[in-house]
Formats: C-alpha cells, sequence, structure tokens
C-alpha cells in the first residue's frame, strides 16, 4: 500500500496564490465557468486567451491558447475533475503535446465581508518541477490573473448596480420591528404582495439555504406562487434572497405573464436606523444569470416594479403602525 504523502511532501510540491476580490462569488465563480469572460482576464498582464472548447463537467475540457506579448502562443488544455458551484473547483492542467506532467488546480472560492475570497492552489508532481515553474513566473503570473479577474468582476459588479432596480422608504417604526416584519412568517403573511392579494405561506424557512414558498390569491381568484430562496441573513442589517416565480410543489417557474422574465432576481434588502425611532429600508433587485433579452425585458418593467412595490411598502406602512399600537 502506498504511504499516504505527508504534509511536508504536498508543501513542498504545492503552490497557493489568494486574493480577496470585490465582487460577490457567483459573478467571481462565472467568471472561471464562463468561455466568454475568462478570456477577458486570463493569464498574467499582457498576455491574451482563445478558447477553443470549454466543457464545463467532470471528465470535460477546455483547450485554450495563451498568446504572449511577444506574439508567441502557448496552447493548454484543462480536464475538470470536480465542479461545486460556486464553492470549488478542482482541475488538471497541461499542454496538448504531454511535455510534462500536468500538474492539479484547485480553486476554493469563499464569501466575505464585501466580496469574494479566491485561494487557487496548484499541486505539481514533484518539488523540482514546483521549483522550475516558480522560477519561469508561476507564482508572479498567477497573482497577475487573480488582479485581472478582481478588475473585470469589479467593472462587471459596478455595470449590474448601475442598472439595478431600487426603491427606497423610511418607515415610522424601529429596526427591531421592521426586522420583525420581514422575517417573521405570521408578520410577512400580514403585508408582503400587490395590493388586492391574500398571502398565503405554503414554507418558510429562514436561514441561507432556507426557501420562502407562497402563494397570492386575488380578488378575481387568480392564484400565483413565489419563492425567495436565502442567501445571506445579517440580522438587523441585511438580508439576501433569489426571489421568483414558482410551481404549486417550490419549484422556480417562469413568470406568467412573460417568458422573457427572468427566471431569478437577486434581491438585497438593507435596513437603517433613521433616528427617532425611525428605519431606513433600501431595496435593490437584479435579475440573477439572467441573458441580454431577459435583462432587458427587466429594465423595462421599472415603472410597473416602482407601482408594484410602492403599494406593498404601503402596505408593510400599515402594518407596522398596527404591530406598534400592540406593542404600546
Amino acid at each position: 500500500m502506498q504511504d499516504k504523502p505527508s504534509k511536508q511532501d504536498v508543501s513542498d510540491r504545492e503552490i497557493i496564490i489568494e486574493r480577496t476580490l470585490k465582487a460577490p462569488r457567483d459573478l467571481v465563480f462565472s467568471a472561471f465557468a464562463d468561455k466568454t469572460h475568462i478570456s477577458e482576464w486570463w493569464g498574467p498582464h499582457g498576455f491574451t486567451t482563445t478558447t477553443s472548447e470549454m466543457d464545463l463537467r467532470p471528465g470535460g475540457n477546455w483547450r485554450f491558447t495563451m498568446h504572449g506579448p511577444d506574439g508567441t502562443d502557448y496552447p493548454n488544455v484543462i480536464t475538470y475533475l470536480e465542479i461545486d458551484p460556486p464553492h470549488r473547483l478542482v482541475y488538471d492542467h497541461g499542454e496538448p503535446a504531454g511535455l510534462h506532467d500536468p500538474f492539479k488546480v484547485t480553486v476554493a472560492f469563499e464569501e466575505v465581508e464585501g466580496g469574494t475570497h479566491v485561494t487557487l492552489s496548484m499541486l505539481c508532481a514533484t518539488a523540482e518541477f514546483k521549483a522550475n515553474m516558480a522560477k519561469f513566473g508561476a507564482i508572479e503570473g498567477g497573482q497577475q490573473t487573480l488582479q485581472r479577474l478582481d478588475t473585470v468582476t469589479a467593472l462587471q459588479q459596478a455595470e449590474v448596480a448601475k442598472r439595478a432596480f431600487v426603491v427606497e422608504r423610511t418607515f415610522d417604526a424601529p429596526r427591531d420591528l421592521v426586522w420583525q416584519a420581514w422575517t417573521k412568517a405570521e408578520h410577512m403573511a400580514g403585508w408582503w404582495g400587490p395590493k388586492g392579494c391574500t398571502l398565503g405561506i405554503k414554507s418558510f424557512d429562514f436561514w441561507p439555504g432556507g426557501i420562502f414558498h407562497y402563494d397570492m390569491t386575488f380578488s378575481t381568484g387568480a392564484r400565483m406562487f413565489g419563492r425567495f430562496l436565502m442567501r445571506e441573513i445579517v440580522k438587523g442589517r441585511r438580508l439576501i434572497f433569489l426571489s421568483g416565480f414558482a410551481t404549486e410543489g417550490g419549484s422556480i417557474a417562469r413568470a406568467p405573464f412573460s417568458q422573457t422574465w427572468p427566471l431569478e432576481t437577486e434581491t438585497v434588502v438593507a435596513f437603517e436606523d433613521a433616528g427617532s425611532g425611525k428605519t431606513h429600508v433600501r431595496l435593490s433587485a437584479s435579475p440573477f444569470g439572467a441573458s441580454p433579452e431577459e435583462q432587458a425585458d427587466f429594465e423595462r418593467m421599472y415603472a410597473s416594479m416602482e407601482q408594484g412595490y410602492g403599494g406593498t411598502f404601503d402596505q408593510l406602512d400599515d402594518y407596522l403602525a398596527r404591530m406598534s399600537a400592540a406593542r404600546a
């Protein structure tokens, strides 16, 4: 039986490069998973990349050529071993001629305050191969590559933020009460949704990864289903969730009014003290994983969304008044 490599043996063969990026984890992961996006940043400064094949699945290949500043072409082939979006990628990195053993790369994506921490670990076959890679600039090149990724994803994030739908309101209620109204099932049932509908709650799993699944019944008898997939909960300060229409069973569904409406929207709700016992709520929403057509459809509906959220926030205002009265 072959002995398991010791930690010292692994460290002798491993190159680790880390950087904290200013963009959210899903956006950073997608930069690795999309053949168009990856060409915008892959490689050290001065390099460009052309992709001939990207098959993102275990056993699939990414074949690409890096073009150096001096005009030299460097063919590469990556074979994916493990794909766990948006947490981790593992692959063998080699070159088509097979002149050397491929080195194994693990890319870990960790959510941190204000962005994503990326750890890129390259495990070489031998310590000598690691030393040779370092000699020819692998460490500096990796650092420059992550720096380019940081720049590209920050610009993408800024563009998303610029095009987000935003609605704000200051409520005459303390922040802890407003927070309860957003985070307790019995309270959400009292105000969430357009005016004129009755909200029924099918499930309310209030934790990251949990789902709030609900139905809305209108005076006409029409019935629709929706859901939140909770992503981040910072008590009293922030909620982040993916929202969208749903089936009665809770699966994601197309909007009943449009086949080009985004399947999911990333919604961020921020709560701030506004003085004198008041709370300022800012809700921003952006299409998640949308096509250009879906993004355009979303933006066309801003006026309608302003009216809809205005009515919903009116209901929240009234509901908070009743909560305050009950507390008194």
